[in-house]
């Protein structure tokens, strides 16, 4: 049986870089709402946006958690951000016999920042794949959802610094 990797962090914080890295260490596929979306609604932002994210992160869900039990290990790049989200999606695999582990991705703030910079500029210049521009009001909305893990919701940090990552 393969494993979950559950990769959190808030937006912007190196998560899909790290997810990259770790994939090849575990020869393991990456899984992430970004890219679905991006493929199906070309991250159109509407009034349908949140109910077509919630059924997804369900699907995705399920799906990652079947990929494990047929014996491959998966990184689900979902984010996290709330500790009710952590809490209910690990309670979910214990419940369905996948093992699984949380591996938060911390950013400090002048990092972070420059990434959302970078990011953006990505984006306006039409190299931004599945990521969309993060404006003030959206950024503003994002930070308000975002709760940092404490130690017993993870198994494993990775401190980012600008040019590596560390254990």
């Amino acid at each position: 049986m393969g494993k979950v990797i559950l990769v959190c962090g808030k937006i912007c914080s190196g998560k899909s870089y790290y997810s990259n890295q770790l994939k090849e260490q575990l020869n393991a596929v990456v899984i992430t709402p970004d890219e679905a979306t991006y493929e199906l609604i070309n991250n159109e932002q509407g009034e349908f946006y949140n109910v077509f994210s919630e059924r997804l992160n369900k699907y995705l869900t399920r799906k990652v958690g079947e990929i494990a039990k047929a014996g491959a290990n998966v990184i689900f790049e979902r984010g996290l951000w709330s500790s009710k989200d952590r809490k209910t999606i690990r309670d979910y695999y214990k419940e369905n016999g996948v093992e699984c582990e949380i591996h938060y991705v911390c950013v400090d703030d002048e990092t972070w920042k420059q990434n959302i910079e970078e990011r953006n500029k990505r984006v306006l210049e039409g190299n931004g794949g599945s990521d969309f521009y993060l404006n003030e009001g959206l950024m503003k909305k994002l930070e308000s959802k975002w709760e940092e893990p404490t130690e017993e919701e993870y198994d494993v940090i990775y401190k980012v610094d600008r040019n590596k990552y560390s254990k």
